[in-house]
C-alpha cells in the first residue's frame, strides 16, 4: 500500500478527468490525498474514498506574497503526508507543487494537461509564469504532457530536457460509460459546443459561424454547454451568453454534471479552440458515436481526422467554421452514421482509460 498524493487547482477536475484512476488506486489499496481548492465536488472524492484536503489558491491570482505562502503551505502539507510520490496538475500546482515537493524530498511529477491561457497569450503574466516554469521543472522526476506538440514547446523552449518527459495517449476514457445511446432524432440538425465558457474554446467564432448559417438553413439548432469561469482571464461573462440566447442565434443550456444526456441528443459536437490538451469533450462524444468538429489545432487534430469522423477547420477563422458547419449539414444520414462508428472506434483503439492507469501504475511501482 502506498501514500499516493494528488494536486490540482480545482476539485472538479479530479472526478472530471481521473475519476476512473482514482478510483482504481483505492480499489488496489493505495491511500489517495487529493490537495485542491473545496467546491461541491468535494463529498464525490470522498465517497469513493479519497481524503480531501482543502488549500487556498488563486487560479488567476499574481501576487508574489500569496504564491510563496501557497509553497509553503504545500511544503507543510508534504512533509505532514509524506507520500510516495505527488502528482500536480495545471500551471500554479506544477510551479509551486514542484518547488515544495523538493523542499519535502518526495517525488513528484508535473502533468501538464493542456498549455492554455500562458501560451495562447503574450503579456507580462504570461512571460513570468515561463520563467517559473524553467525553474521549477528542474524538480520532478519526470513532467508529462497530453500531447506531442505541447511536449515538444517545452523541450524547444528549454523548459524541461526531453528525458524527462511522457506523453499520455489522454487523460483516459472510460468507453463502457461513454457508449452510445440511442435517441429520438429529429429532423433539426443539433450542433453542440461543450466547454467552459472562454474564449479561447472559440465560442465567440461558433456564435458569429452560428449566425451565417441560421442565415441559409431553417432546422438547425447551435447548443453551448458549459459553466461560466470568470477566474479565467479569458472568461466570458452571462450577460453576454443570455443576450446570444436571446438573439436566438445560441441556446445556451448553462452547466451539467453529466453530459452523456445532451451528446446523445446531438447531431455533432464541435469544439473550435485555440488550443486543447486533449479534447475531453471530443474524446467523449467520439466514444458515444458522434460526428466531430474541431479545430486543426493541438489537441483537437489527434482526435478528429479529417472527412473521416469529422472535419477540421482553421483555428480563429469564423468563414472557416460555418464551412465545416456546412459540410455536415450536406452529408446525407448515412455518411453521418459511418462518421460516427468511425469516433467510436478510434478512441476505443486510442484513448482507453487503462491504457492511462497502466503508465501510472507503472510510474508509481518504479518511484
Amino acid at each position: 500500500m502506498k501514500k499516493i498524493l494528488f494536486t490540482s487547482n480545482v476539485s472538479w477536475a479530479m472526478i472530471k478527468f481521473r475519476f476512473n484512476l482514482l478510483r482504481y488506486l483505492i480499489e488496489q489499496g493505495h491511500k489517495v490525498y487529493i490537495v485542491a481548492p473545496y467546491d461541491d465536488f468535494v463529498s464525490e472524492l470522498e465517497k469513493i474514498g479519497c481524503i480531501c484536503i482543502n488549500i487556498h489558491l488563486s487560479r488567476k491570482g499574481v501576487n508574489p506574497i500569496e504564491d510563496l505562502k501557497l509553497t509553503y503551505d504545500l511544503y507543510k502539507i508534504y512533509k505532514k503526508i509524506s507520500p510516495d510520490v505527488i502528482f500536480n496538475y495545471s500551471i500554479k500546482p506544477i510551479i509551486y507543487g514542484s518547488i515544495a515537493a523538493r523542499l519535502a524530498n518526495i517525488p513528484s511529477i508535473a502533468v501538464n494537461i493542456g498549455l492554455g491561457y500562458t501560451f495562447i497569450n503574450t503579456n507580462f503574466v504570461t512571460k513570468i509564469s515561463h520563467l517559473l516554469y524553467k525553474f521549477s521543472l528542474q524538480f520532478p522526476q519526470q513532467v508529462w504532457f497530453i500531447n506531442e506538440d505541447d511536449r515538444n514547446e517545452f523541450v524547444s523552449r528549454n523548459f524541461v530536457k526531453r528525458y524527462k518527459t511522457l506523453v499520455l495517449p489522454s487523460e483516459g476514457i472510460d468507453t463502457q460509460y461513454f457508449s452510445p445511446i440511442d435517441d429520438s432524432k429529429t429532423q433539426k440538425v443539433v450542433f453542440l459546443l461543450i466547454a467552459r465558457m472562454l474564449w479561447d474554446k472559440g465560442v465567440g467564432e461558433y456564435y458569429e459561424a452560428a449566425k451565417l448559417i441560421k442565415t441559409k438553413y431553417q432546422d438547425v439548432e447551435f447548443q453551448l454547454l458549459g459553466n461560466i469561469d470568470l477566474e479565467n482571464p479569458k472568461g466570458i461573462s452571462k450577460d453576454i451568453l443570455e443576450k446570444w440566447h436571446n438573439e436566438k442565434v445560441i441556446n445556451y443550456l448553462g452547466y451539467a454534471k453529466d453530459v452523456r444526456e445532451y451528446i446523445s441528443k446531438a447531431s455533432c459536437i464541435v469544439l473550435p479552440s485555440y488550443r486543447e490538451g486533449k479534447g475531453m469533450t471530443l474524446i467523449e462524444a467520439g466514444s458515444m458515436e458522434k460526428p466531430l468538429i474541431a479545430t486543426n489545432v493541438e489537441g483537437c487534430k489527434d482526435i478528429v481526422k479529417d472527412n473521416y469522423n469529422g472535419f477540421l477547420c482553421e483555428v480563429k477563422n469564423t468563414n472557416s467554421l460555418a464551412k465545416a458547419f456546412e459540410k455536415f449539414l450536406n452529408l446525407d444520414e448515412e455518411e453521418k452514421k459511418l462518421m460516427g462508428l468511425n469516433s467510436r472506434k478510434f478512441v476505443s483503439e486510442n484513448f482507453d482509460v487503462r491504457k492511462v492507469i497502466e503508465i501510472y501504475e507503472n510510474t508509481i511501482k518504479e518511484l
